[in-house]
């Protein structure tokens, strides 16, 4: 991932933020062990930021789209309150074996169900309403999330994208590729969406938040 932040910024800013717990610690080391994978890796900037957003929010449910291996889904659920449930959802078997394997050590790992298979699938099984979502999946798919998500947004509750400047790219019109595209016409739609209300971040690569407005 091309860095947005300056680097020394971004670390001087994690540094400044509350540390995760050690086993968050310790996933954060094994997936940057898997390589150029490991760039899908939430982080401890973000990742407190979806726990504190968690925290605000006080959900009774939280749907993941994009679990990857586990860290971010770990970072929610353990600011959850009582009875609170999260549902992530992964399509890739490995990713979805790790990301387990790690919700089976967690003290908080009752709090989420893991569902394997296409999100939009799942999504379409699941009542909600959904306080809080956080989108990070494939990116070609963002729109169709968005509109499969909405209508089962809670009121007063937050959709969260993840990675909407996508390195920049977002910005060079040479870029024609299918999850470029997907993420500029998201970006756009959300924009002069009139049901929404709407904030991109500078967080890392990009975090959009998007509130759906009272009358809608």
């Amino acid at each position: 991932m091309d860095e947005i932040v300056p680097a020394e910024l971004e670390e001087y800013a994690a540094a400044s933020t509350t540390p995760e717990p050690p086993l968050l610690q310790e996933v954060a080391r094994k997936t940057e062990a898997l390589g150029e994978r490991a760039r899908m890796l939430t982080g401890r900037l973000e990742g407190r930021l979806l726990n504190f957003l968690v925290g605000i929010l006080q959900p009774r449910q939280v749907l993941e789209i994009g679990c990857f291996t586990g860290y971010s889904a770990l970072s929610m659920a353990e600011a959850l309150p009582e009875g609170g449930k999260l549902y992530t959802c992964e399509i890739s078997r490995e990713h979805a074996d790790i990301a387990q394997a790690n919700f089976d050590r967690s003290p908080v790992g009752d709090r989420i169900e893991l569902r394997f298979g296409p999100a939009l699938d799942t999504i379409a099984e699941l009542d909600g309403p959904f306080a809080f979502v956080f989108v990070d999946a494939d990116k070609a798919n963002y729109p169709a999330y968005y509109e499969a998500v909405l209508p089962k947004l809670a009121e007063g509750g937050l959709i969260a994208f993840d990675n909407v400047l996508w390195s920049g790219r977002v910005l060079d019109d040479s870029d024609q590729t299918a999850d470029t595209k997907a993420i500029r016409a998201l970006n756009e739609q959300l924009a002069r969406d009139e049901r929404v209300e709407v904030v991109m971040l500078t967080v890392r690569d990009g975090l959009t938040l998007v509130r759906r407005r009272a009358s809608h």
